[in-house]
């Protein structure tokens, strides 16, 4: 059984392209709620956002998942690990459920299939950031390699 890497070499460079995707969503949001101000919450309507199409129920939820994602990732630590984790999850079912139900009333985030391809590339690469995020103490760390080395090896 694989386990997650602790204290990664490259823990930065995927925590760092993570807070980036939470700024690019917490924007996104942000120009997505001033173009969609006064509209319904779950508007179909035909208004886009940095290449992708909103409404205002999703740009607020993309408001609330970036500062998340980028506090998090500002944070660091196992929470930082655990939001990643989880967000990567939670973007990439979400770009899945939207997906099934796009062309029908129940797309109530306005989704395009552009804005699924996103959601479910942000998700993977933010997930893969919290695979290679975790940090630990440098024991913990040793015990790992020690773990992945015995298993190579048997």
């Amino acid at each position: 059984m694989a386990h997650i890497p602790v204290n990664h070499p490259l823990r930065p460079v995927y925590r760092t392209f993570a807070g980036l995707i939470g700024a690019y969503i917490l924007v996104f949001g942000v120009i997505g709620l001033i173009q969609t101000l006064g509209d319904p919450l779950f508007d179909r309507g035909d208004v886009w956002t940095l290449g992708l199409r909103t409404n205002l129920a999703f740009a607020i939820l993309s408001i609330l998942y970036g500062i998340v994602l980028l506090g998090g990732n500002l944070a660091g630590g196992n929470l930082g690990h655990l939001i990643n984790l989880g967000g990567g999850v939670l973007f990439m079912l979400a770009g899945m459920l939207m997906m099934t139900v796009m062309q029908t009333d129940a797309n109530i985030l306005n989704f395009s299939m552009s804005t699924v391809i996103v959601s479910l590339i942000f998700g993977i690469l933010v997930f893969t950031a919290g695979l290679y995020d975790k940090p630990g103490t440098a024991e913990d760390a040793e015990a790992e390699d020690k773990y992945r080395r015995a298993s190579v090896h048997a």
